[in-house]
């Protein structure tokens, strides 16, 4: 789940707004955020995470991927196996309790989900 960029986005990347989206991008799915959550109790393998999460392997490798690309998750070689953990768990944490205070109505279900399913099951 690689960000694609073209040359114009090199042009329009002022002050690293490119890399700023990547992390929004990465941050923006349900699942990448349980995986954060997850590794918040510690480093772990794609094994495991498919275990503790319900997901299959291809799909914890695809949001993992993207995590790192942004550097939220690292990975270092255990013999065969690949050790995932947080990149920077206290800077992450302060942005995930930034972006609660943010959410508006926390209670009730976001109106996009709900837009979403209408249009979904016209199709």
């Amino acid at each position: 789940m690689a960000i694609i960029e073209s040359k114009g986005d090199k042009a329009i990347d002022r002050n690293g707004k490119t890399r700023q989206a990547a992390l929004f991008h990465a941050l923006a799915d349900p699942t990448r955020l349980l995986i954060l959550e997850h590794l918040k109790t510690g480093e772990h393998k794609v094994r495991e995470l498919t275990e503790h999460l319900g997901l299959a392997q291809s799909t914890v490798s695809a949001h993992l991927a993207c995590l790192r690309d942004t550097d939220l998750v690292t990975v270092r070689a255990q013999g065969r196996s690949s050790i995932y953990s947080l990149g920077q768990p206290e800077s992450l944490d302060e942005l995930l309790s930034v972006a609660v205070q943010l959410i508006p109505g926390q209670a009730s279900e976001h109106h996009w989900q709900e837009a979403h399913a209408q249009r979904t099951a016209g199709v």
